[in-house]
Order: structure tokens, then sequence, then C-alpha cells
């Protein structure tokens, strides 16, 4: 018996054309808007940079007569050899790099200590001490207890006069304290069950899938560590344990004065110009050599720290 055939359905495929998201008009829109915004952050951002820089190579009367913007004008190299000349600032300019080294791994190991245990919900007393950190975020003995209790250790003239007082950022802990909470317990319990301690799982685990963080918590340290100079002022008496930003403070301080008197030399008009120029040029070039070396993970870690997943 012969078999009926089937009749050949033939289904006919929806044609719907699908249009690239890349090439449809309001995307292309999109991208030329952002671009142009992008552009207009950048130049908003380099101009006063790229000013500042053109400053320090000027003469003090380009300075003065207000003709510098981008471009330098009566190109001068007398305030940078003033300073670059002088053993006192590579002194204390080595102080800067010591005090901001130390100071950044101390500080490290303290915030990530402290933020792994507060991101153990089981931990007990685990709020109080999240209280405790956030009570020394609004709350401070204030210039004179901080002073005393730095002279009575015996801290002053000393390293650990900058070091210590301001060894845990408060905000940085908490984000590294979110981060480590975002992290799968299961990982954590996996260590363990392979016999690794807690410090191992910290060490082992935890830390290698933590980079992100760490180096924007690092650039965060050594920025605030380089650029700091009031703690040095008000602690230390001996020029030689100055870092450079108290350096230049006193330079600026010096040839402002001398720049006031009427008798004043080429040398100190010219130094007064544009000393506060050279200074900034000065201290953020060894800033701006380490960024672009951390900057893939600075983005990420803020954010990953920042986000509740």
């Amino acid at each position: 018996m012969a078999m009926a055939k089937m009749p050949a359905v033939k289904l006919r495929a929806a044609k719907t054309p699908a249009v690239k998201r890349e090439n449809s008009r309001g995307y292309r829109t999109f991208q030329i808007f952002n671009a142009l915004i992008l552009t207009g952050v950048v130049v908003v951002t380099l101009y006063p940079f790229a000013t500042i820089v053109a400053q320090s190579f000027s003469s003090d009367t380009a300075i003065n007569a207000g003709h510098v913007n981008v471009v330098p004008h009566g190109f001068n190299l007398t305030t940078y050899k003033k300073v670059m000349s002088d053993s006192a600032f590579w002194t204390n300019y080595r102080n800067t790099v010591l005090y901001t080294v130390v100071a950044t791994a101390i500080s490290m190991v303290l915030t990530t200590c402290y933020a792994y245990v507060l991101s153990k919900r089981h931990l007990k007393g685990r709020k109080f001490l999240i209280g405790v950190a956030l009570f020394t975020m609004f709350f401070n003995g204030g210039l004179i207890p901080n002073y005393v209790l730095v002279a009575d250790l015996g801290l002053r003239n000393s390293i650990w006069a900058i070091v210590l007082p301001n060894a845990v950022s408060v905000f940085n802990l908490l984000v590294m304290k979110a981060f480590f909470e975002n992290m799968p317990d299961e990982l954590e319990e996996a260590a363990a069950v392979d016999g690794l301690s807690t410090y191992g799982t910290l060490g082992r685990i935890v830390l290698p899938l933590s980079k992100a963080v760490l180096a924007t918590m690092v650039l965060f340290y050594a920025v605030s560590f380089w650029n700091s100079w009031f703690s040095a002022f008000l602690y230390m008496d001996r020029s030689d344990l100055f870092p450079v930003t108290v350096y230049l403070r006193n330079l600026i301080a010096g040839a402002t004065g001398g720049a006031d008197q009427g008798t004043a030399s080429d040398t100190a008009l010219q130094i007064g110009a544009n000393i506060q120029s050279v200074t900034i040029v000065l201290t953020v070039i060894p800033i701006l050599t380490v960024y672009p070396f951390i900057q893939r993970y600075f983005v990420s870690g803020v954010m990953l720290g920042a986000v509740k997943g």
C-alpha cells in the first residue's frame, strides 16, 4: 500500500533584517556626541596643566604681563637650575621617596588585614569594629592633642611621625571591605577543605584575585603621602629630614619674600614669578610616571569595591 506523500511544507523564514547596533543612526550619533564630550573633558583637564608647564619655562616679564598661555614665552630655566643644583633638594627628594614607599607599604598591610576581617559577617564584634573606623572618619582629637601625642611618643623628627598617624584611610578601608564581601564564599570554603589556614587563604587565594583594588589603593595612598607636607612641617625640625614638598614650600616662601623687595635681583624676580609652576611640575612628574602602569586597574578597582553585586 503506497503511503500518501505528505505535502512539503515550506517554512518561510521570518525576514527580519537584523540591523546591527553599530550601524544604526542612533548609535553613530551617540558615538559622535560621546567623542565630542570626551574631547572637551580632555581639553579642559589638560589646558591648566599645559599652562603650568609653560609658565615654568617662561620669563618673569612674560608671566607678570600675563602673556603665557600654553606656549612658553621668554624661555628660561633659571628656577629649574636653582632648585636642581641644590643638594638639599635631592636629599629631600630621597626622603619623599622613602616616606612614600614605607608609608604606602604599612598602610596597605594594615588596610588589607582590617578590611578582610570586616568582610566576614560571622565575625563577633564586627559592627563595633566598623563603628570604630567610621567614628574616626568624622571625629578626631584635633591638631594640638595630636601634636602632644606624637611628641610624647617620641616620634618627632622621625619617619613614624608621618607614617603612623595616617596609616589607615577609612575611605580606602570601606572600599576594600566591600570588594572582599563580593568575593564568592565557595573559594574560601574550597581553600579550607584543602587545608589552607586563614592567612594562607588570604595570601594565596584572596590577594591574587584582588589585584585591581590593591593597585587602586596603592595609587591612593602613594599620591596622598607623596603630596603630604603638613605633617612633616609640624613634626620635624631638621631640614635634612624634610620631604621635598616642605623644601619647595619653604622655597616659595623665600622667593616670594625676596621678590617683594624693591632691590630684589633678577634671579630672585625670576624665581618668585614661576616657582609655583616649577614646584607643581617637579612634584607631579613621579606620579605621572607611575600612573600608566596601574591605570588599567584603576577604574575596575574602584567600581568593584564600590558596587554591591
